[in-house]
């Protein structure tokens, strides 16, 4: 485990102490596709390190619909989890398994200890804070101001950016989901990047092609 950290969270790797530490408090999770991680409601005990995969972190509006908040892939964590765990609170967010995926469960109880004991950590946790909290507002950027055809393809070379090739494995009405939209709405806009050629629609998956990826 130390060294999936040291190579995934460089910013904790210079205190052999902390890296010690996680790998004695802490146990690891293979977690298959499509598996809830954390549900709305639910209390959280662990923080996630996410080491491959990759999770799908959505949070439910008024409407009762699921909007997509940000991904995570090897390296990251949830920021949303450290917020309920610090002050003992329900989850206000699900992630998801969008991929096998391995995670690294830090306890509760020494991710709270570890605040005040070393820097490093502390660092990192409000490194984490400050890339999500620019992460959903670049997301509620989106909603409020791009029109819909720009938030799909967004979202598709998002998606990308976490795989070694350029396919997605999304259903249509995933992608409605996700984007608040009708599955009526996607297909047609999917159509529509195929003609310009800048995707090819496959069954329950869609390709990018390289040239359109930047």
């Amino acid at each position: 485990m130390q060294q999936f950290l040291k190579d995934l969270f460089p910013e904790l790797a210079p205190d052999q102490e902390l890296i010690e530490e996680i790998e004695r408090r802490s146990s690891v999770r293979e977690i298959e596709k499509g598996t809830t991680i954390i549900d709305y409601g639910s209390y959280i005990h662990f923080v996630p390190l996410v080491v491959k995969g990759l999770v799908k972190v959505m949070r439910e509006n008024s409407d009762g619909k699921e909007v997509l908040l940000y991904f995570l892939s090897g390296g990251s964590t949830c920021a949303a989890t450290f917020s309920c765990c610090m002050v003992r609170k329900r989850s206000e967010v699900k992630a998801i398994a969008e991929e096998d995926t391995t995670i690294i469960m830090i306890p509760l109880e020494a991710a709270d200890e570890w605040m005040g004991k070393y820097t490093k950590w502390r660092n990192f946790v409000m490194s984490m804070y400050d890339q999500r909290l620019f992460a959903m507002i670049d997301t509620v950027d989106k909603l409020a101001f791009s029109k819909l055809d720009e938030k799909l393809w967004d979202y598709l070379t998002e998606r990308v950016l976490y795989t070694d090739n350029h396919t997605v494995e999304v259903s249509h009405q995933e992608i409605a989901d996700d984007l608040n939209a009708s599955r009526e709405a996607i297909s047609r806009l999917l159509k529509k990047l195929e003609n310009q050629e800048k995707i090819k629609i496959h069954r329950n998956k869609i390709e990018l092609l390289e040239q359109q990826v930047t």
